[in-house]
């Protein structure tokens, strides 16, 4: 099919009959899970996939365009906090959460662009991006937790320090007459799964697009693109604004998840792991980087029942082996292992099925 092509490219793995016949059957298979899972099992779910926005943007941010960013958790801070107080102080009458919603996602993007406008344009390259927007989420975490005192307060929502911003409404959709469906449970993880599906083929459109490709040569050779013509800056700062309102997504989603938000949310640790999961995936993949996402969240919440240093120690060990062994990550290492043995397979000049 002539639309589906568009999903397709160099810049992304899978295509063809068996991929998308996968990807079908994987969409149906989560969207039923509330049907027969327990309700433990479908908020454990719903919590995997609101993080994975965070790391598709970076995925986007670094494996795409080449610039390692630890700026995705403030951009993810703020959204949440931002959700906090729009919400808190508007409320949740008449679809006002989607104001609230819409305005938490805007604060990451200027924040994204601004930051990016002045790295970009001011020459700032390679690693000490990373301690910019490293810099840049240290600082509001450190000033968000000194915000403990009843003066921190926008309206009527405190914002309480370290102890946390919490009572924020979760989003509703306005019904008839002075009824609203409450996007809680089920209907939020819904929400999640079809945004995470929306979001996932929007990228998938974008990186194997003349954008995505240029974006990809920017990686490869950032001078050489620009003496082929290309306004790197430019580009740098649109995929770096993308990114960050992509992170800012996870913000709400997770603050409106909780109804809970506090600064441990940019702190160092919360900083490194989208990291962690896009190395580990694969991160010039943004499939791989979806796959790997969910799966160490999963391992992460399993081992944390036993004592959280375990799941950052597995962390840290997994980026150790990915840097030394798997540079270009573990799912991606595996799937096209499957991908090479599948194809040996197939009859000479067969790639109906390819993966």
């Amino acid at each position: 099919m002539n639309w589906l092509s568009r999903f397709n490219g160099p810049q992304t793995l899978g295509e063809g009959g068996v991929f998308w016949s996968l990807f079908v059957v994987t969409v149906i298979v989560l969207a039923t899970v509330p049907l027969y899972a327990e309700f433990f099992i479908v908020n454990n779910l719903a919590y995997f996939l609101l993080w994975t926005f965070m790391a598709l943007g970076l995925s986007l941010i670094w494996g795409h365009a080449g610039i390692l960013s630890f700026g995705q958790t403030a951009f993810f801070g703020l959204a949440g906090y931002g959700y906090g107080v729009i919400s808190i102080n508007l409320g949740d009458a008449h679809g006002l959460t989607w104001v609230a919603f819409v305005g938490a996602l805007i604060l990451p993007t200027l924040l994204a662009a601004v930051v990016g406008y002045f790295m970009f344009y001011g020459g700032v390259r390679d690693v000490f991006v990373g301690i910019v927007t490293l810099s840049i989420t240290l600082v509001m975490e450190t000033f968000m937790a000194q915000t403990a005192g009843p003066e921190w307060a926008i309206g009527t929502a405190r914002l309480n320090g370290f102890n946390g911003m919490s009572g924020m409404p979760p989003l509703t959709i306005p019904w008839f007459g002075d009824d609203s469906i409450m996007l809680d449970g089920n209907p939020f993880y819904w929400f999640v799964l079809a945004l995470v599906v929306v979001v996932y083929l929007a990228l998938r459109w974008l990186v194997n697009s003349r954008f995505g490709n240029v974006l990809v040569a920017i990686r490869e050779n950032p001078d050489r693109a620009e003496m082929l013509g290309y306004n790197v800056r430019l580009y740098q700062l649109a995929v770096f604004t993308i990114g960050g309102t992509l992170a800012g997504i996870s913000g709400v989603l997770y603050t409106t998840w909780g109804s809970y938000i506090t600064p441990s949310a940019m702190g160092l640790t919360a900083a490194a792991l989208p990291i962690v999961w896009t190395a580990a995936g694969g991160r010039k993949d943004i499939t791989t980087t979806l796959v790997a996402t969910v799966f160490l969240l999963w391992v992460s919440q399993t081992l944390a029942v036993k004592g959280a240093q375990y799941a950052l120690v597995l962390m840290g060990v997994l980026l150790l082996v990915v840097v030394l062994l798997a540079p270009d990550g573990l799912v991606l290492l595996v799937v096209r292992g499957i991908g090479r043995v599948f194809r040996r397979g197939q009859p000479a000049g067969s790639n109906n099925g390819a993966l």
